[in-house]
């Protein structure tokens, strides 16, 4: 594979370090996002860090996640090479509509989540793991929010030779739509108690809160598209544009310390219903003939180098358990490969693909299949 990277590793410590600042920004985000709706109807109980984000009331929409071994930047050889290969992730995710991208390391144990220490700026020796969560995080970001919400960083240095993700949700200005992201500003409206949203337009918005500067929100803009009347919008949720009209809306990110906090963590009510990890070692079966059970929350697992069977081994809560027990399904999606290894960004859109017709087939009513 040539030379090893130049990038400095470092210890547990810095890495946990590191990726718990960027976790804390990623929970303020969703929970701000997700507050606000039925402020006016009753008081919302606060949300804790971890707890289910969907709510009880609401249709449950079905989600997929990927995680991915935040190991496989630690190969690369060089920060341009290892930026490139996250931003393969990021389309990938965004191509075949990924809900959420969680990255796990392969810890023994979990992390204190708590823990929120600062870490440098500069961010040149953050973990493999760190890396991947920053640039799958600012490309999935519209562009007009990026300088806004990350400030100058060395290893953003060579984002800009990525394609864009172009999802749904990145506009352009001379675009209207029912829902814009935005970001608070620190000026506050003069003839209102609300806060001014830059949603990437000539003019900022009000919104008809007050909230602090610098947080991502999805903002409803409804059909009036004149900045200049003072009307006030609303903060919605996220998730708001996909249950209202289907609009897929990006992908959420996540940290795990290990393969098993990836399911222990999910942010989804009653967790992922239905687990697949993928393997040369796993069961070859064709995609058309793959039968995946109707699920609310699926996931599918990427391992690193050594795949699957190292995370598993690796974790303390896992050892003693085989893969096959670990996941409900254990795929091999590329037999008869040319190749003496598939790399990880290569798997996931070989796997994607494999799994769009199983997971048409699962999401359909049962008077749709035949």
């Amino acid at each position: 594979m040539g030379k090893k990277s130049k990038r400095r590793p470092v210890s547990d410590e810095e890495a946990e370090e590191s990726v718990a600042e960027s976790n804390k920004d990623e929970n303020q985000v969703e929970l701000e996002n997700g507050d606000s709706e039925k402020k006016k109807k009753k008081k919302k109980k606060k949300l804790k860090l971890g707890e289910n984000i969907q709510e009880n009331d609401k249709p449950v929409i079905p989600t997929v996640s990927i995680a991915v071994a935040g190991s496989i930047i630690d190969n690369a050889q060089s920060l341009e090479l290892a930026t490139r290969l996250a931003g393969q992730i990021a389309r990938a995710a965004t191509i075949f509509r990924i809900d959420e991208v969680v990255v796990f390391d392969n810890k023994s144990s979990p992390v204190d989540e708590s823990r929120t220490i600062s870490v440098d700026s500069s961010d040149d020796n953050e973990s493999g793991a760190a890396f991947l969560l920053r640039i799958l995080r600012y490309l999935e970001t519209p562009q007009y929010l990026r300088k806004s919400l990350f400030p100058k960083q060395n290893n953003l240095r060579f984002v800009g030779m990525l394609p864009p993700l172009d999802a749904p949700h990145h506009l352009r200005k001379h675009e209207w739509a029912p829902y814009r992201e935005g970001v608070t500003l620190k000026e506050r409206d003069p003839d209102s108690n609300g806060t001014l949203v830059d949603v990437g337009l000539s003019k900022p918005v009000v919104i008809d809160q007050v909230m602090e500067p610098n947080i991502r929100v999805t903002v409803a803009m409804g059909t009036n598209r004149l900045l200049d009347q003072g009307i006030k919008h609303q903060v919605v949720s996220s998730s708001k544009p996909r249950e209202e009209f289907g609009t897929y809306w990006g992908y959420r990110v996540r940290y795990a310390p290990n393969i098993s906090s990836v399911m222990k963590g999910c942010p989804y009510k009653g967790g992922y219903d239905h687990l697949i990890g993928t393997s040369e070692h796993g069961r070859v079966v064709n995609s058309s003939q793959l039968t995946i059970p109707t699920f609310k929350h699926l996931l599918i697992a990427f391992g690193g180098l050594a795949g699957l069977e190292e995370s598993i081994e690796e974790d303390d809560s896992l050892k003693r358990k085989d893969v096959q027990v670990v996941f409900d399904s254990y795929l091999n999606t590329c037999p008869h490969q040319g190749s003496r290894t598939i790399r990880t960004e290569e798997a996931i859109l070989i796997s994607l693909q494999y799994f769009q017709e199983p997971i048409t087939r699962a999401l359909q009513k049962p008077e749709e299949r035949t």
